[in-house]
C-alpha cells in the first residue's frame, strides 16, 4: 500500500486536465505512442466535438524512480488518476473524484489565473483533507504572466512560493517533476488489507453485453474474483465474475486490496440495484456500517422530457435509467403534459448539462424528445398553511387559495477584470440581483458576490456574462435558500386552449414584457394553418398580450368578374363558415422550435 497514489485533477474549464493527464499518460508508458491522441481519456464524441471533458474518467499508471534509500534501486508506485470535468454544471462528477483520492492537483492556467471554478474545486477538496499540489500550466504561452499568477495562488492556498510546479502540459516540460511531486507528496491510502471488505462505489457505467459494471475504491479489506458481495444500500447480493484494474481498457485481475481503485462486473442487469456512495462489503464476513458517501444532489433546473411518439415512453424510461448510470446527477420522475402526453420531470444541474443530456439521449439511444421550458422548483404557501415544493406551473394550487410563493437563491462569485464591472452590475441588478460584497483579489482582478434567483440565471445570464465581459469572466454558484417574491404564472393559450408545456412563473415586474415578446416568437415560429391562430399571454383570466397567426386563403373570388356584388359576398359567407368550422375542430402542433425558442428571447 504504500507504494499506491490516489490522487485526481481539478481546475476551472479549459485550464488544461486533460492535456496534462495526455502527457502523464504518455511519460508512464500506459498508452502506446500509435495509441496516442488529444484527450485519450474522454471516450464521448461529444468531449471531443466541444472540447470539454463531462465525465470523470480514472485510469491506472506505473511509474518507477530510484528510491531515496537505496540510491541504485528503482522503486515502482501505482498511480491511480482520476480526470475531472471542469465546467460549474458537472461539479457532482468532481466530489465523487475527490471522495476516492487522498491528494488533487490543482491547475491554473499561467495566463487566465485563479477563476471561479478553481476556487469552488479546491475548497471541495479541502473539505475531504486532501493535499493539495499547485500546477502553473501553460506556462509556454506568450500571454502567460507566471509571477502574478503565482502571487494569486500563493493568496488562495496560503503556500510556499517553491511548492507551486510549472508546466507546459501541450509540450511536456516539468510533468516529471509533477509525478515525482505526487510520489514524494500525496500521502499513500491508509486502511487494513486484513479486515472485513469495506468498498466506496464512486462510478458505475452501463454495458449492453456484460450488464452494470461498478467503479470502486477498495477502503479497507480484500476482493478477490469470485467472491460473494453485498451491496449495502439495496440489500442484493452477487457474485464478483470478475474484477479488475482500470487502465486505457479493463484489465482482468484475481485480487483488489485495500488502497486501490478497481471495477467489479457480476451480471447486474437492473440499474436501480447499484446506487453511487455504495459500500460493497462480503456475505461471509461484512463490515459494520457502510462508508459515509456523497451529499444527495441537488438539481438546479428542471424540464420536460417527452418523446415525439407516444408509444416510446417506455424505450424513453429505459434510455434515461441507463443514462442516470453514467451520470448520477440526472433525477427524473414521471409527468404528464395535456399538449404533449407522457413524458418525465428531469432535475439537471445546469443548461449545458440540459443540453449534453439531450444530445446523448439522441446518438446513444436514437431518441427523439420534446424538451420543454426549464425553470426551477417553487415553495407555494396556501391560505391554510400547507407547503407545495411545484417543479412544474402546471402544477400551481388555483390563484385564489395561494397565500405567497417562495423562490430559491443562489450566491454567486464573479471573478473578473476591473473594467467589466460597470456591465456586469448592470446585468446582475436587472436580474432582480443584490450586490453582497466585492474583494480585489489582485493586480485589478476583483471578486464580486452577488444573491441572485435561480429562475433569473437558469436560462441566458452565463452566455451574456461571458459575452459582456469578452469571456473574462467566470462563475460559480451555490444554493442559498428561499425567500418570498411576487410570482405569477404566465399561461400561453392558442385559440384560447392553454398550452401547459410554455407556462412559465415569472416576476410580476417582467411579466408583461415577457408575454408580449414570446407572443411575437411565436407568431414568427408557428406554421399557418387554413384558419386564423389567436396566440395571447395570460395571468389568470387577464389577457396582457396578443398576436394572430393569418389564416392561409384561397381567393374565393378569382372566378367572378363582374357580376352583382351578393354574389361575393354569398361566397365569402361561405368560405367564413368553412373556416370557422376548421377552426373549431382544427388543432395547432407546437414545433421543437417554439419551446426552444423561449430560451433565446433576447
Amino acid at each position: 500500500m504504500k507504494n499506491i497514489r490516489n490522487f485526481c485533477i481539478i481546475a476551472h474549464i479549459d485550464h488544461g486536465k486533460s492535456t496534462l493527464a495526455d502527457r502523464m499518460l504518455e511519460m508512464t508508458g500506459t498508452v502506446d505512442k500509435r495509441d496516442m491522441e488529444n484527450q485519450v481519456l474522454d471516450d464521448m464524441d461529444l468531449e471531443k466535438e466541444r472540447g470539454i471533458t463531462i465525465k470523470s474518467h480514472a485510469i491506472q499508471m506505473k511509474y518507477s524512480r530510484k528510491s531515496k534509500v537505496e540510491s541504485q534501486k528503482q522503486e515502482e508506485y501505482t498511480l491511480n488518476l482520476i480526470d475531472t470535468p471542469g465546467h460549474v454544471d458537472f461539479s457532482y462528477e468532481v466530489s465523487r473524484s475527490i471522495a476516492a483520492c487522498e491528494g488533487a492537483l490543482l491547475v491554473v492556467d499561467a495566463s487566465q489565473g485563479v477563476q471561479a471554478q478553481t476556487i469552488s474545486n479546491l475548497y471541495m477538496a479541502l473539505e475531504h483533507d486532501l493535499e493539495i499540489i499547485p500546477v502553473m500550466n501553460k506556462c509556454d504561452m506568450e500571454s502567460a504572466m507566471p509571477d502574478m499568477v503565482e502571487d494569486e495562488i500563493i493568496d488562495l492556498l496560503g503556500c510556499k512560493r517553491e511548492d507551486i510546479l510549472r508546466c507546459s502540459a501541450k509540450t511536456g516540460d516539468g510533468v516529471a517533476a509533477i509525478l515525482d511531486a505526487i510520489v514524494e507528496r500525496v500521502p499513500a491510502p491508509q486502511g487494513d488489507p486484513d479486515a472485513p471488505l469495506q468498498c466506496l462505489v464512486f462510478d458505475s457505467v452501463f454495458n449492453s453485453f456484460r450488464g452494470i459494471i461498478g467503479y470502486y475504491k477498495v477502503v479497507n479489506g480484500t476482493m478477490r474474483a469470485g467472491d460473494r458481495v453485498r451491496f449495502f444500500k439495496t440489500g442484493k447480493e452477487y457474485d464478483a465474475d470478475e474484477i479488475g484494474v482500470l487502465k486505457l481498457d479493463m484489465q482482468p485481475t484475481q485480487e483488489i486490496s485495500a488502497g486501490n481503485v478497481g471495477y467489479i462486473i457480476s451480471g447486474i442487469k437492473t440499474s436501480s440495484e447499484v446506487k453511487v456512495g455504495d459500500t460493497i462489503t462480503h456475505v461471509a464476513c461484512p463490515c459494520d456500517k457502510a462508508i459515509a458517501g456523497f451529499e444527495e444532489v441537488k438539481p438546479m433546473v428542471f424540464a420536460g422530457v417527452y418523446p415525439i411518439e407516444a408509444e416510446d415512453y417506455e424505450d424513453l424510461r429505459a434510455s434515461l435509467e441507463k443514462l442516470q448510470l453514467n451520470d448520477a446527477s440526472l433525477t427524473f420522475t414521471p409527468e404528464s403534459s395535456v399538449a404533449l402526453g407522457f413524458g418525465f420531470r428531469c432535475g439537471f444541474l445546469g443548461l449545458l448539462h440540459m443540453e449534453i443530456i439531450q444530445e446523448r439521449l439522441d446518438r446513444a439511444f436514437d431518441m427523439d424528445v420534446i424538451t420543454t421550458v426549464p425553470n426551477v422548483s417553487y415553495r407555494v404557501f396556501t391560505k391554510d398553511g400547507v407547503e407545495h415544493e411545484v417543479h412544474n406551473p402546471a402544477g400551481m394550487p388555483d390563484l385564489t387559495l395561494i397565500d405567497h410563493i417562495e423562490e430559491p437563491f443562489i450566491r454567486a462569485s464573479i471573478i473578473t477584470t476591473s473594467n467589466y464591472i460597470g456591465p456586469i452590475m448592470t446585468l446582475c441588478l436587472g436580474k432582480r440581483g443584490e450586490l453582497i460584497k466585492q474583494e480585489y483579489i489582485s493586480g485589478n482582478r476583483i471578486e464580486l458576490y452577488f444573491d441572485l434567483p435561480l429562475g433569473e440565471i437558469v436560462i441566458d445570464f452565463y452566455d451574456k456574462l461571458k459575452s459582456i465581459s469578452k469571456g473574462y469572466a467566470s462563475f460559480d454558484y451555490h444554493p442559498n435558500g428561499f425567500r418570498q417574491s411576487d410570482l405569477v404564472k404566465l399561461d400561453i393559450l392558442l385559440n384560447g386552449e392553454q398550452v401547459d408545456a410554455l407556462s412559465t412563473l415569472t416576476h410580476r415586474s417582467n411579466a408583461v414584457d415577457f408575454g408580449r415578446r414570446m407572443c411575437e416568437k411565436l407568431k414568427e415560429l408557428l406554421p399557418r394553418q387554413q384558419f386564423d391562430i389567436a396566440i395571447q399571454a395570460a395571468i389568470g383570466a387577464k389577457i396582457i398580450a396578443r398576436e394572430t397567426v393569418k389564416q392561409v386563403r384561397k381567393d374565393v373570388l378569382a372566378k367572378c368578374y363582374g357580376g352583382d356584388v351578393s354574389r361575393k359576398r354569398k361566397l365569402l359567407e361561405k368560405q367564413k363558415r368553412g373556416k370557422k368550422r376548421m377552426k373549431q375542430i382544427g388543432n395547432v402542433e407546437v414545433p421543437q422550435k417554439a419551446f426552444l425558442a423561449v430560451l433565446k428571447l433576447d
